[in-house]
């Protein structure tokens, strides 16, 4: 999405006071998903519409608006929409899906089997250690490690694919310009430089109680599974959990002493059917027909986009693709500098790459750097 003005739309569609995202994808239905259409039928009907909602879509906020598009226009930064081809499949499948969410970082993260780790953010010296184990392990086996960048558990699974130079999605409960917690401002820095970070929310917006659920959401339905490592019986990791399992997706638990206040949660999930597990192995055996499956509905979207050619995804022919393996060429190039040295944009970039990534002929790397790979 290109055009400044059709996104300027989209960002005062998903400004606007009570119309959620279920909303918002039922007007899309209605209108051939065209977001202008909505914007125009919508303002026709502004005396029925709550004072709200009808002040706002009289009178939206341009200023506001203005910065959104700002921070949109910054290198690594997208508003990746459900009717991009690269918009996350599991996604789609869980209730009250995203119509939009707001990326930092390298998108193409976001199409990688996920596995979520979360937990308490009063985690014990033995659950950090554990989140750490985990987190590389699965890393190691293929999975980016999915939290929502919280104390304790989270920061430490974050942490710990980070320093490994392996895939991670932080899932956060504020807009993407903001750091909730604030001390995590430095780990926020490295996951936009070296993995990526995902807000259903526009900038500028700050943490609030309700808009944790919310991200729960986002983070239980990106993952195949949930593993929780330490909670309590209070913890919002039960919350993430639950609604792991609502989407039908795998839940683990990693069992502690009894008299470890940070492991009932642990139990009660296991009493109401989470898997126990004890090694990542168990983890991976569980997940990997799920993690395949996911790769074949990657690989039909390859042939759904507008570029594919009868011989496949991205012909060898086509100049776009061989412009940009030739500025690829043969060594580790940041997206920033391929953004410079092609005059596409990042978005435009980082659509063309996953799919070159999944066809093969290019791998990415921690950084936000991609390598043309041979042959």
């Amino acid at each position: 999405m290109n055009e400044p003005s059709l996104l300027r739309t989209w960002l005062t569609l998903l400004r606007t006071p009570r119309l959620g995202p279920g909303a918002l994808r039922e007007q899309l239905g209605a209108h051939g998903g065209r977001i202008d259409a909505v914007l125009s039928a919508l303002r026709q009907r502004l005396p029925t519409l709550p004072d709200d909602t009808r002040r706002w879509l009289e009178r939206p906020d341009e200023r506001r608006l203005d910065d959104d598009l700002a921070w949109l226009a910054q290198p690594g930064h997208r508003l990746l929409l459900a009717a991009d081809e690269d918009f996350p499949p599991l996604l789609e499948t869980i209730p009250q899906p995203p119509v939009a969410l707001f990326v930092a970082g390298d998108a193409s993260l976001l199409l990688h089997p996920q596995l979520a780790i979360v937990g308490a953010r009063a985690a014990t010296l033995s659950g950090r250690t554990h989140a750490r184990g985990f987190a590389q392990e699965l890393g190691q086996a293929g999975f980016a490690i999915t939290s929502g960048m919280a104390d304790g558990i989270d920061g430490a699974a974050h942490l710990a694919a980070l320093d490994a130079g392996l895939p991670t999605v932080a899932v956060i409960g504020t807009g993407p310009d903001r750091v909730y917690p604030a001390r995590h401002r430095a780990l926020a820095r490295r996951l936009v430089a070296e993995a990526v970070m995902v807000s259903e929310f526009p900038p500028g917006t700050p943490a609030r109680a309700d808009h944790f659920p919310r991200r729960n959401r986002l983070i239980a339905g990106l993952s195949l599974g949930t593993l929780v490592i330490e909670a309590g019986l209070q913890s919002g990791s039960l919350i993430t959990a639950r609604l792991a399992a609502e989407q039908g997706r795998e839940v683990f638990a990693l069992p502690g002493s009894i008299h470890n206040p940070l492991a009932q949660g642990c139990h009660r999930l296991i009493r109401d059917g989470a898997r126990l597990v004890e090694t990542a192995a168990e983890i991976v055996e569980v997940l990997a027909p799920a993690a395949v499956a996911l790769g074949h509905e990657l690989a039909g979207r390859l042939d759904r986009l507008a570029v594919a050619t009868p011989q496949g995804m991205a012909s060898e022919a086509d100049p776009s693709v061989l412009a940009l393996l030739e500025a690829l060429g043969h060594g580790p190039v940041a997206l920033a500098d391929l953004a410079v040295d092609t005059g596409k944009t990042v978005a435009e970039l980082a659509s063309a790459l996953v799919l070159l990534e999944l066809d093969g002929r290019v791998e990415s790397l921690p950084g936000n750097r991609y390598q043309r790979l041979p042959g």
